[in-house]
């Protein structure tokens, strides 16, 4: 496949670059400005005030900027000698991504919502911000590699440390995105990453990562819900396909594919999994291992890095959630935007709302909504 809309980008000197670099006050954005600074380019440090539970005067409890981290990512600005800038996204970012949750939790499924901000917020929102400000390329510390083609065309491969890889998330990207972006880390492991930060005085070396979601102050999504998805966080019947009443669950929302125990059920023939959230009966349906098995799904939704559909019967790997293995399959197109994915083997754990992320080896496809 080879993009024929878009023209080779013109490649300028450094020193006639400007890059803009989403910064978030940790050390991986932190190394990714000073690895270009230091190559010659024309940095300028921006990062984004998301919405948090707490209000405006409260101070942000969003975690990738708060007072801390806006303080952090504003001294690494001021030792690379860069301006920083700190730009309000937060209502787009609640329309786009926390609205995105509860609303995919309300209806029965198991969001990311790191997909969603990557779409709308960071590669399209801050993206398009930079090219306003006439910068060529919007930076971010993800771990990914890029490799642009003589043709063109931008391939969007896995970082180098398999650990940290982040092309899961970065697979909402078109052509038209992947040219206009950079990774200075995907290169290097993670604790090539923390060495090189400190080798240059960066105040974030050691700076912990964050792993949860940025949004929810305490990290308790099921409290989050509760009081943001009230309607969906109602007890409701836990059925077998048989329409067997196995007992009460607490609300859909607590409960994920695949899951066993806290379910409250006990003396059961075989071990009983969660096998289907139904939220228009507002029931748990519960199953043996043998149902929980899928040999094939449909993800709607379908982003193509290289802007055209595979062709049908492709083989590939594709990944059903962020850190699971990659299993081994063939892609069915149905239509630009939607694919059946069908396994080599049967996958325990098909979660609608997760993304379903395409690749042929170190190259992401794309990926798309599993339905």
């Amino acid at each position: 496949m080879m993009n024929l809309n878009l023209p080779p980008k013109p490649i300028k000197p450094p020193h006639e670059t400007t890059v803009v670099v989403a910064m978030s006050g940790g050390v991986d954005s932190s190394l990714a400005a000073a690895l270009l600074v230091e190559q010659g380019y024309n940095c300028i440090g921006v990062m984004m005030r998301l919405w948090a539970e707490v209000g405006p005067g409260e101070g942000s409890t969003n975690k990738c900027c708060s007072l801390e981290s806006v303080h952090d990512a504003r001294g690494v600005a001021d030792r690379l000698g860069i301006p920083f800038y700190l730009i309000n996204v937060e209502q787009p970012f609640k329309a786009n991504v926390v609205d995105f949750f509860i609303n995919g939790y309300s209806a029965g499924q198991t969001p990311n919502p790191c997909l969603a901000c990557n779409r709308h917020i960071r590669f399209d929102y801050l993206l398009n911000y930079a090219r306003k400000l006439g910068a060529d390329y919007l930076a971010t510390g993800h771990y990914a590699r890029l490799r642009r083609q003589e043709d063109g065309t931008v391939h969007l491969l896995r970082a180098e440390d398999e650990n940290k890889d982040q092309s899961y998330v970065l697979s909402v990207m078109g052509q038209a995105e992947l040219r206009d972006v950079l990774f200075p880390i995907g290169d290097y492991p993670k604790s090539e990453v923390r060495k090189m930060a400190a080798a240059r005085g960066l105040p974030t070396a050691s700076k912990h990562d964050s792993m949860d979601l940025c949004f929810i102050a305490d990290d308790d999504y099921r409290r989050f819900l509760q009081d943001w998805a009230t309607d969906a966080m109602r007890p409701g019947p836990i059925l077998d396909r048989q329409g067997n009443v196995w007992g009460e669950h607490q609300g859909l929302p607590g409960y994920t594919i695949g899951q066993r125990k806290g379910l409250g059920i006990s003396g059961t023939p075989e071990p009983l999994f969660v096998v289907e959230l139904d939220s228009a009966r507002n029931a748990l349906i519960v199953g043996t291992a043998a149902e929980l098995g899928r040999d094939r799904l449909v993800a709607h939704g379908v982003n193509w890095t290289l802007d055209t559909p595979v062709a049908a019967n492709t083989p590939a790997q594709c990944k059903i959630r962020y850190r699971a293995q990659p299993a081994e399959c063939t892609l069915h197109p149905l239509d630009d935007r939607t694919v059946e994915v069908r396994f080599a083997e049967a996958l325990r754990g098909v979660t609608p709302g997760q993304g379903a992320i395409f690749y042929d080896g170190d190259l992401c496809l794309g990926g798309g909504i599993i339905a």
